[in-house]
């Protein structure tokens, strides 16, 4: 076997981190992986090891985009939050005035915020009729998701939703938008694209061969309990896009499920939840961050093994404290391992990203052992 290749750029402070980093593969738990930190505007961490494609010939480098599926979740939250503060959407709007067809079956009074904290009771799709191809059907997808039954009580609770979030949040921002825009095309074209930033929800076919190769999980996820609302977002045959080929997975603008991005882009992107800035240029005005990562729902999931506090989009740190120690952060994880969080105590923003997925539904015990080190070298 031949050894993995590195490239490591680190404060001076943080030779325990990188250790932590290396001894991820030493333990035989990573193929490729990229962790990138920035801290009061400076790089602390441009950690790269292992390989790109499936023959490990081709190391891992900084144009190399990873599939980091639901942590492009908080990607998606900043497009929301962006078209609110651009007053093309309010967080405490009903859904039906923008999406009239939405308030069948008990959803009418349902806001954009409770929709994107995953009160919505649509954590996936429960018809029997539907397949994993349908899901490549845009229009399709949001008809049923409009016309179908919540699993549970609107508002009551919140219920992950791993695939029907980015059509649920797609479609908010389609008829929001001015333009009738998706919300993968809003990302790059106001967002993403202006700013140089890596981050893709719809990746055009040209960028492909820049992907890095995943190695899916060896074991199902543990999920407890096995409500409705578990088995609708992940386990019947239908619950996730498949059967198409990896392309066009990549393509689709699902918003939240399978984005493409490098692990510096994202750290880059979070600044948005310390202080609404990207790149050091204002982007959201403060009361509109505030709102983005105010608490909109806590306690039990209807689908994930956790109590939860779901913000606009994203996850407050406590209870389960999967991004470091202090309360106050913001993240998201993704499925396989991958994370991305913001801390505004630390002044820190941080990705995690690597291509073998392990079977953690969230906090994944590699990115833990490298946030530990982070927070106990800072």
């Amino acid at each position: 076997m031949i050894d993995p290749p590195f490239s490591i750029k680190a404060d001076g402070r943080l030779s325990d981190v990188v250790d932590a980093f290396k001894a991820n593969f030493a333990d035989g738990l990573e193929n490729g992986a990229s962790v990138y930190a920035i801290q009061d505007g400076d790089v602390i961490l441009d950690l790269k090891g292992g390989w790109a494609n499936r023959e490990e010939t081709v190391p891992i480098g900084d144009d190399h985009l990873f599939s980091i599926y639901s942590s492009g979740k908080a990607a998606a939250a900043i497009v929301i939050a962006y078209l609110a503060d651009q007053d093309k959407l309010g967080y405490d709007q009903l859904v039906a005035s923008i999406w009239p067809e939405f308030a069948a079956e008990g959803k009418e009074d349902l806001t954009v915020g409770q929709v994107m904290s995953h009160q919505h009771g649509l954590s996936g799709i429960t018809s029997p009729d539907w397949s994993a191809e349908s899901w490549y059907d845009w229009d399709k997808t949001c008809g049923e998701l409009a016309a179908q039954k919540p699993i549970f009580e609107p508002g009551s609770s919140s219920g992950y939703s791993p695939v029907t979030y980015g059509f649920l949040a797609g479609e908010i921002a389609r008829r929001a938008d001015e333009y009738g825009r998706h919300l993968g095309d809003i990302l790059r074209q106001d967002i993403c694209g202006p700013h140089s930033l890596d981050v893709w929800l719809g990746l055009p076919e040209s960028e492909h061969y820049r992907c890095t190769h995943m190695h899916k999980p060896r074991r199902m996820a543990h999920f407890g309990e096995i409500t409705p609302a578990t088995r609708a977002a992940f386990l019947e045959k239908w619950s996730s896009p498949g059967a198409t080929g990896v392309s066009q997975w990549r393509s689709a603008q699902m918003a939240g499920s399978n984005c493409q991005a490098t692990a510096e882009a994202m750290a880059r992107l979070m600044q948005v939840f310390i202080d609404g800035t990207i790149e050091g240029s204002v982007f959201l005005a403060e009361d509109m961050t505030e709102k983005l990562r105010a608490l909109r729902i806590s306690g039990q999931d209807q689908v994930l093994p956790f109590e939860l506090n779901i913000a606009a989009g994203v996850m407050l740190n406590y209870p389960n404290f999967f991004y470091g120690p202090n309360p106050n952060t913001i993240g998201h994880s993704g499925w396989g391992g991958s994370c991305v969080f913001a801390d505004p105590d630390a002044g820190l923003t941080f990705c995690y990203a690597m291509t073998r997925q392990d079977n953690s539904l969230m906090g994944d015990p590699r990115p833990l052992r490298i946030i530990e080190a982070l927070y106990e070298s800072l």
